[in-house]
């Protein structure tokens, strides 16, 4: 079990496959990109399917989320859910996605044992999209999350971050356009997390604004605490459901408190939230030749020193380090 001095049990594995995106998103990574982990830095797919094992089997975790970067620009993705898919007892599993490149493999994801998939699109303007991103993949991402849909990988949910001056006004027609397509629309406050270390809290859309504008075209009633359960997003009933909207708050309203998600970085290393400055290396364990046991150890004391918050509305915050293209989401 995966306990922290304030009784928080974590179940919920993020496991980073990448660093590497084939987008530029404006409130992740500057235009250039970014230095990439080396391959040796990075696990191999063994060592990422052992650590999954060892968390499963031995730390009672029972979902597991493939992030990035990118995860779909993994070679040895296909695999690793394959193989994962194969563990007793089997955990959930789902992808985060920008959706570029699930159009030739989600049929694949599926048939080895992946369950869903969320999908990262904030505009439905293919022009505000390339100006989002800095390339023009809009139709690759639709695309894609249409085959997802078409493969099964059900709920596909939608994530989306609204941009004052660029897709501040879009929150009603991204939520119509998800009602219709039955997808799961989840808008996120954009977070401290961008390479460039330019975020700030003035003038950022808060979930206060995004609720405000969806309530000009729909009528939204919230379904409580009871349903959410340690779910990040608050959800609401569209026009009486069953259809729902989400709103992943974690700056304005955050839920830390019923956080259950441990993370693993694409180079081994355990985080214990977004927000962490410090991470606890796994990677050399295993490299050392550590037993199942004491990787199991490790990962329980880093665990153990989680904090009560991520801290965010402390004068003396500071961001991360890295990025989340280097964290996973």
């Amino acid at each position: 079990m995966l306990l922290d001095t304030y009784g928080r049990v974590a179940t919920d594995l993020r496991v980073s496959l990448t660093d590497r995106c084939n987008l530029r998103c404006t409130y992740c990574m500057p235009e250039e990109g970014l230095q990439w982990l080396g391959k040796s830095d990075l696990l191999s797919d063994d060592e990422i399917v052992r650590l999954i094992r060892i968390a499963v089997t031995h730390l009672g975790i029972t979902e597991v989320r493939f992030t990035g970067g990118e995860p779909l620009l993994r070679p040895g993705l296909v695999g690793i859910v394959e193989r994962c898919a194969a563990l007793e007892p089997r955990p959930k599993m789902s992808l985060t996605t920008n959706g570029i490149g699930l159009k030739r493999t989600a049929q694949a994801l599926k048939a080895a044992g992946l369950d869903r998939v969320n999908v990262s699109l904030d505009t439905l303007r293919p022009e505000v999209f390339k100006i989002l991103t800095r390339r023009d993949r809009h139709h690759d991402v639709i695309d894609g999350m249409a085959a997802a849909r078409e493969a099964g990988l059900t709920p596909v949910k939608v994530n989306a971050v609204l941009m004052p001056g660029l897709n501040e006004d879009e929150a009603p027609d991204l939520l119509a356009w998800a009602v219709e397509n039955e997808y799961e629309l989840r808008f996120i406050e954009q977070m401290p997390l961008d390479a460039q270390h330019g975020w700030k809290r003035d003038g950022m859309i808060t979930a206060g604004d995004i609720l405000q504008s969806l309530r000009t075209r729909f009528t939204l009633t919230e379904e409580g605490a009871d349903e959410r359960g340690s779910a990040p997003a608050e959800r609401w009933l569209v026009d009486g459901g069953p259809a729902t909207v989400g709103v992943i708050a974690s700056v304005t309203r955050p839920f830390c408190g019923a956080c259950d998600r441990t993370r693993l970085t694409a180079d081994g290393q355990v985080r214990t939230c977004l927000f962490a400055t410090e991470e606890s290396d796994l990677r050399s364990a295993l490299r050392s030749g550590a037993p199942d046991e004491e990787i199991a150890r490790l990962w329980k004391v880093a665990m153990w020193g989680k904090k009560a918050g991520s801290g965010l509305d402390d004068p003396s915050f500071l961001q991360p380090d890295r990025p989340m293209s280097a964290i996973g989401g």
